[in-house]
């Protein structure tokens, strides 16, 4: 299997059928073998059914699903266990980078990175479509106190687009603890500390609203989280 892409979804019913169609045409067309996870993260609208009627659609698509919510490090981490991939590409539900955006951190890989991450932060970069202002000033500020307590040097940990080899991939996530929006840090963090070099790739980035992410209960959950992180691992 040459990559696999795992795709967290809590009650995606709405933007989940766009997501899979342009996921599957774009990997199709490349003509390499892939498996697609969507993970239900115990959602309680239709979104599991949506699921189901990709997964008779297409073989390439995959389903776990949680029996109930659990955040989207949990569901990231189950989606990930079962990946056969020689990549994983763990992406949002809504897209907010393009799946064609997928060959820069291929190639980030291939001059030997373990990781590769979508990056809305430096050089090269194009936000689209920018979250409110309020948002933006909140991850830079949550970015300096990664920076300072986990990852020096990592400009933007929390863009939904990151490449791992395999089987880095499948190390890193079977190691995480936070089940919530704060997992980005931690499995950078396992895999900074396993001796793997981080790349961080400019993408482009548009904003897609809804979120589910709340500015503040989310914001101090994952201060909260890393603080954890920094000082027990």
């Amino acid at each position: 299997m040459k990559l696999s892409v795992v795709v967290p979804c809590y009650n995606e019913e709405q933007r989940l059928p766009r997501t899979i169609e342009l996921i599957e045409r774009y990997l199709d067309a490349r003509g390499e073998p892939y498996e697609l996870i969507l993970v239900d993260d115990g959602s309680a609208d239709e979104t599991r059914k949506v699921m189901d009627e990709a997964a008779a659609r297409h073989p390439a698509v995959k389903i776990v699903a949680l029996p109930k919510n659990r955040g989207k490090g949990r569901a990231l981490a189950e989606g990930v266990q079962v990946s056969r991939g020689e990549t994983v590409l763990v992406t949002d539900a809504d897209l907010s980078t393009p799946i064609d955006e997928l060959p820069k951190l291929e190639a980030a890989l291939a001059k030997g990175a373990g990781v590769a991450i979508g990056s809305r932060a430096v050089r090269g970069s194009r936000v689209e479509l920018a979250q409110p202002i309020y948002r933006v000033l909140m991850g830079k500020v949550f970015n300096l106190i990664v920076q300072a307590v986990l990852l020096p040097g990592i400009w933007d940990t929390q863009c939904g687009f990151k490449l791992f080899r395999g089987d880095i991939a499948r190390d890193v996530f079977a190691g995480l603890t936070t089940d919530g929006f704060g997992y980005d840090p931690e499995v950078l963090y396992l895999a900074k500390k396993k001796g793997m070099r981080i790349a961080e790739v400019p993408v482009v980035w548009r904003n897609s609203a809804p979120t589910k992410v709340s500015a503040v209960r989310s914001s101090l959950d994952m201060f909260r989280h890393v603080l954890r992180v920094r000082f027990r691992k």
